[in-house]
């Protein structure tokens, strides 16, 4: 059981990688973006195709990766998803949603249906011994540590910087803000630049970890959107938490047997909407 923990708290380290774009761009901008999951199955191609044309690193493509991310976020916000923003939510989903649709073909077309992966570099091999007879791979214990310094980053940028305080402005009264000074369409498409910086590298690290196929998107968009709601809107802690419980119920459904861990995972997200809809932690503190 002890082992069956410990690897359900690393599984919950990439769902709050899925998650926490997720997170962000509904904290500033009430946008839930239903195309998560396939911007991180296109960002997972991007880093298999950019390593198949220069042979290098895992490290150094996700490094190459991430200014790409970072342009590409901020490109889409300002010319295609601010035009969805206001009071109905309805507009955006249905971009997303298109983009949704839009994504997947195009990485069939161009990549076919096939599985790939990105070579981990012995990553995906490497295990730690700990105390006990158990033993952790090196690859979930960095997803696990890049988790937690993203989560880390994001409450503190929120919380001591002012572009987090620019995003809080903005979430909490657009047209104020902008009577202040502001200008809330660089603000937005800032908050997208640093999701998609996020969504990129849950995307290598996924490659990494397993194979990927185009049609993986909703699967991740789900994982995302219930670590999400069971740590609660807006927050990156609870984002966090939600995805160690999400990990956990998993695991633990995985050890009682093979078909039921998905299904666990589901039945803690339902029971959370039920007891408490606004999740653990339902607002990120500034």
């Amino acid at each position: 059981m002890l082992e069956t923990l410990i690897q359900g708290l690393l599984l919950g380290g990439l769902y709050c990688l899925f998650a926490l774009g997720l997170s962000l761009m509904f904290g500033v901008m009430r946008l839930t973006n239903t195309a998560q999951g396939d911007f991180i199955v296109l960002a997972a191609f991007g880093a298999i195709a950019l390593a198949s044309l220069v042979a290098a690193h895992p490290s150094l493509v996700a490094l190459a990766l991430l200014p790409i991310a970072f342009a590409a976020g901020y490109a889409l916000q300002r010319w295609v998803l601010n035009g969805t923003l206001g009071k109905d939510p309805l507009p955006s989903l249905v971009v997303t949603f298109g983009l949704s649709i839009v994504i997947q073909n195009a990485l069939l077309e161009v990549f076919s249906a096939d599985p790939r992966s990105l070579e981990s570099g012995g990553l995906a091999t490497q295990s730690l011994a700990l105390p006990g007879g158990f033993a952790v791979g090196v690859l979930p214990l960095l997803i696990f540590g890049a988790a937690l310094a993203c989560t880390f980053a994001l409450q503190q940028l929120f919380e001591r910087t002012a572009l987090g305080r620019a995003f809080r402005a903005v979430s909490d009264d657009r047209e104020i803000a902008e009577l202040m000074g502001l200008d809330a369409r660089k603000v937005y498409a800032l908050a997208t630049a640093i999701a998609f910086v996020v969504i990129a590298l849950a995307g290598v690290f996924q490659a990494m970890r397993t194979t990927v196929s185009p049609s993986d998107g909703p699967l991740l968009l789900l994982f995302a959107f219930e670590a999400v709601i069971i740590g609660g809107m807006g927050s990156f802690w609870g984002t966090f938490v939600g995805a160690m419980v999400l990990g956990l119920t998993q695991q633990i459904g995985f050890r009682l047997d093979p078909g039921w861990g998905i299904w666990f995972g589901h039945l803690v997200f339902l029971a959370v909407l039920v007891v408490r809809p606004q999740g653990l932690f339902p607002k990120t503190r500034g």
